[in-house]
This record gives structure tokens, C-alpha cells and sequence, in this order.
């Protein structure tokens, strides 16, 4: 087969969506993030992401900054091993109730009601083998806190850093400051991916003395 011929083929097998499995909660869990009008759900490549780094950790435990309605919440769970833990934390009940309603069974799950910079300073450092932000506490507040918390060999991934709908005024000027100061950090190695909705994937590096 010619190379020409072959870009057709290949780029559908590379289709990014075609290979994600989803958890059996998500259409519940879709439909009432709907009747809610909640409009900052994760995106479902940014979810399956979240599941593949999930799987790479087998007894991990993982932190969620933004429980919202629980989408991401069950992509990590559905990547997670039976040992693994997550702890998911927000400050909306009516949103967060939803996550309880759909996963709150799932005995890996923590979820809590609990503002995020007190939490974060509250953890003991180096305690999470992967930590996704998806709320202003652990991305744009306390950020060397979250940091601090990830392990060695550890995740931070953050996600809507490409422009969004629900951006308030003077948020866009905040993303390449908090892409500047993650690449200035050598405990990190960063990856900013022009992907979904924007995403930084950090990995926690040993510094040698």
C-alpha cells in the first residue's frame, strides 16, 4: 500500500476518542450534570488521560482538586486498581452530591466537602502519586502546596487551558503564568499538550544533591 493511501487508514485508527472506554456511571452522571446546568465537566479525552495515568499507578493513591458532578471522578476510578485510593474535594454539595448519588459506594472513594487551599495544607508532603486540579485551589492558588504533595515519580495534570466559554473576565492572562511558573520548577518535568481543552501533564523528577 502506498504511503498516500495509508494517511486515510492510520488517522483512524489514531482518532483519539475511537479507543476510550467509559465508565458505566458517565451517562448517569452526564444526564444529571445537564439537569444541573453544570458547565465545568471535564472533557471526556482529558478523562480517559486521567484513566490510563491512573492505571500506571497500581496502589496509588490520588487526589481530585473539584469533584464537580464526579465525571473525572469516575475515569480515575475506572483506571484504578482495587488497592488504589482517591480523595475528591470541592466546596458545591449540589454538584458534589451527584458524585455521592453515582460513586459515593465505591469504597476506594473519598469524597469531601472541604475548601481546597486548607486541605491542601493539611497533607503531608510527598503523599500523592497523581494529583489532577481541575479547581482554582491546586492550579491557581496554592500552587507550591499541591506541588508538594506529589510523590516522586508522580502526577499533576491540570486541564481548561486552552480559552473556555465560562472563563471570567482577566482569567486568560492568568494560563501562561501558570505555565511559566510550572516550567520554572526543576522538581518538574512539564508537557503542555494543545489537546482538548488544554493540558499540562507534570511528572515529579529526584534532584540529586
Amino acid at each position: 500500500m502506498q504511503p498516500r493511501r495509508c494517511v486515510p487508514l492510520l488517522l483512524r485508527y489514531m482518532e483519539d476518542v475511537a479507543y476510550l472506554r467509559m465508565s458505566p456511571a458517565l451517562d448517569s452522571i452526564n444526564q444529571k450534570t445537564t439537569e444541573l446546568e453544570f458547565s465545568m465537566a471535564s472533557e471526556p479525552l482529558v478523562g480517559g488521560l486521567l484513566k490510563v495515568l491512573a492505571a500506571s499507578e497500581p496502589g496509588g493513591a490520588f487526589l481530585e482538586l473539584g469533584t464537580g458532578t464526579g465525571v473525572a471522578t469516575a475515569w480515575l476510578l475506572d483506571g484504578m486498581d482495587s488497592r488504589s485510593t482517591l480523595t475528591s474535594i470541592d466546596t458545591d454539595p449540589a454538584a458534589q452530591q451527584v458524585a455521592h448519588e453515582l460513586l459515593g459506594h465505591d469504597r476506594r472513594l473519598s469524597l469531601k466537602l472541604v475548601d481546597g487551599v486548607e486541605f491542601l495544607r493539611s497533607q503531608p508532603a510527598m503523599s500523592f502519586d497523581l494529583i489532577f486540579a481541575d479547581a482554582m485551589p491546586g492550579k491557581y492558588e496554592a500552587l507550591e502546596d499541591t506541588l508538594a504533595l506529589v510523590k516522586v515519580g508522580g502526577f499533576y495534570v491540570i486541564d481548561d487551558l486552552l480559552p473556555q466559554p465560562n472563563w471570567p473576565e482577566g482569567h486568560a492572562a492568568k494560563v501562561p503564568e501558570l505555565i511559566e511558573e510550572l516550567a520554572r520548577n526543576r522538581s518538574f518535568q512539564i508537557m503542555p499538550l494543545n489537546w482538548s481543552s488544554g493540558v499540562v501533564l507534570a511528572v515529579r523528577i529526584a534532584i540529586a544533591n
